[in-house]
């Protein structure tokens, strides 16, 4: 009898299980926005392809690039996550509830059949004892009538056997009616049980086991729901090791050594600026100073632009100054030079191994068309052949080209590290060995600080006006590398030896100098410290 209240039970349990279904696709649509945007999100701070040598280096730059890999394996575990909530949960629920929808509708219209029917049948037993009723009356009437004119004695026959007739008639419609109304009324009562005892009941354990299943159906989804998230964990969690591994590869001892590595130059620390003698004009004699002014006044050094160019060559501590790229990197410092040059010879070897790996190729594929020549034509392969060849000659003179360039680096970075101990104490010595003329004496060798002594003899006079005058001093140098000067035309030097500039670098790489004693010639640009006269073209310090 609660027919009704099992309508709107049933519409609420769909409403819920529709309302489940909606929720579940709202939290999907989170998992894909949330994945998009961590996706975006690594995508914005990942490295861009840049070339090998701009690859990052640096442990903590690596291990943060590995977590972003991490995360982007993570958000597509968020991806997995909802399309499996969308395909196990979302989709099967709306399935179900279609087809719980059009169950539920099916088992209600049985059940208003049924309803219908036994209101049918109610009507019929109702209509037959309302009859049954009516004729009982009428049949008491006719009675009453004919008992009536059966006592008057003023009646007639005819009317008292006109009475008995309607009396019969009505007696016997009577029964038909109570005959018909007995047999609705059965038929309403075993309709009736029916109804009550096989049909509702049945039809209400029909929603019964719907409503059951869409329960269990709620449940498998709640459980789904669950599961489309535990099954990413094992894999979430190797993401987070990766993270945790990265933060761990972090090695702050080989980020040093790299920054070390790249910036190191394999320069010296600047030495100590060398000893300004103001004193020479008080000892200077009459002769010297009317003969040598001249000469003197061109080659002396002024002490504002020394101390001004000596503050500018700390450039190896400060900014490195920008000049063209050369085939041997001998515009870089040593450390760096050395550095170029073995992965370029890496490189060159690299390439000599593919071509003789090629040239093996066509050796075997020519052998190959000779043993069979419907293959191909062997002289077809020649050059080819000849072209590899001259490719392994160039490569074979490039990396001898190289590898001397980097024997040379290697065997000046070892000689000055032998040097090194022994640098010091001869700086030491010679400090205490200035003359009041601002030379510097040694036992083997002369290093004059100032302008050359003249001595007041005649035959040197006479030779100093015989001989073409000699370039004047444009400014001074100081060697930082030594110098073998084998070449005709270059000056040998000393690491350390101060020399005299008589002509600048044209670009070629090489500046004139001169010793103390006249001796003159050209040494690289590359390999002294150069500090011009105010008067000079520029003051520039070459490195």
């Amino acid at each position: 009898d609660q027919f009704d209240n099992l309508d709107k039970h049933t519409q609420w349990g769909i409403d819920f299980l529709e309302k489940y279904a909606k929720f579940v696709k709202e939290r999907i649509e989170i998992e894909q926005n949330y994945a998009k945007q961590l996706r975006n999100l690594v995508k914005k701070y990942c490295p861009k392809r840049s070339p090998k040598d701009e690859e990052p280096r640096f442990t903590s730059c690596i291990a943060f690039f590995n977590i972003l890999n991490e995360l982007n394996d993570y958000a597509g575990q968020r991806e997995v996550v909802a399309e499996e909530m969308g395909h196990r949960v979302y989709g099967e629920l709306m399935r179900y509830s279609h087809d719980l929808k059009t169950e539920r509708k099916m088992h209600l219209q049985e059940g208003r059949k049924a309803q219908q029917y036994l209101d049918m049948c109610w009507k019929q037993m109702d209509n037959s004892k309302k009859k049954f009723e009516r004729e009982c009356r009428e049949a008491e009437k006719a009675q009453q009538s004919y008992e009536r004119l059966d006592n008057d004695t003023n009646a007639t026959k005819a009317d008292v056997e006109k009475a008995k007739q309607q009396l019969n008639l009505r007696t016997h419609m009577a029964d038909e009616n109570k005959n018909e109304y007995a047999a609705q009324l059965q038929n309403f009562n075993g309709e009736q049980h029916k109804h009550y005892y096989i049909v509702i009941p049945q039809i209400y354990k029909q929603l019964q086991e719907m409503d059951e299943r869409r329960t269990i159906k709620l449940s498998e989804c709640y459980k789904g729901f669950a599961d489309s998230e535990r099954k990413v964990i094992p894999i979430i969690s190797k993401c987070l090791e990766g993270m945790i591994l990265a933060a761990k590869s972090v090695d702050e001892h080989r980020d040093s050594q790299l920054v070390i590595d790249c910036f190191k130059s394999g320069f010296e620390p600047p030495g100590d600026f060398p000893f300004e003698d103001y004193s020479q004009n008080i000892y200077r004699t009459i002769s010297d100073g009317t003969i040598s002014t001249p000469k003197q006044e061109g080659m002396r050094i002024d002490t504002k632009t020394t101390v001004g160019k000596a503050k500018g060559k700390l450039w190896l501590f400060g900014k490195k100054p920008k000049g063209p790229a050369l085939e041997d990197f001998s515009h870089l410092p040593p450390e760096q030079r050395r550095k170029k040059l073995q992965q370029r010879i890496d490189e060159l070897n690299r390439e000599l191994q593919k071509e003789t790996d090629q040239k093996d190729a066509l050796i075997k594929m020519k052998d190959v068309y000779e043993k069979n020549p419907q293959m191909g034509d062997p002289s077809s392969l020649q050059p080819k052949l000849t072209e590899t060849m001259s490719n392994m000659d160039r490569l074979r003179m490039e990396i001898h080209k190289n590898e001397a360039w980097l024997s040379e680096v290697e065997g000046k970075v070892a000689a000055r590290s032998d040097r090194r101990h022994s640098s010091d104490i001869n700086h030491l010595v010679t400090q205490g060995r200035e003359s009041p003329e601002g030379s510097y004496t040694d036992d083997a060798n002369q290093e004059v600080r100032g302008p050359p002594q003249q001595h007041a003899h005649p035959n040197e006079f006479d030779d100093e006006f015989e001989d073409d005058d000699p370039l004047p001093a444009i400014g001074h140098c100081k060697a930082i590398y030594p110098f073998d000067g084998h070449n005709e035309g270059t000056l040998a030097m000393k690491e350390g030896e101060i020399l005299y500039i008589i002509e600048e670098d044209k670009g070629d790489g090489w500046t004139r100098a001169r010793r103390h004693n006249g001796e003159e010639g050209y040494v690289p640009t590359s390999y002294i410290d150069v500090t011009l006269e105010k008067n000079s073209k520029g003051a520039v310090t070459y490195i």
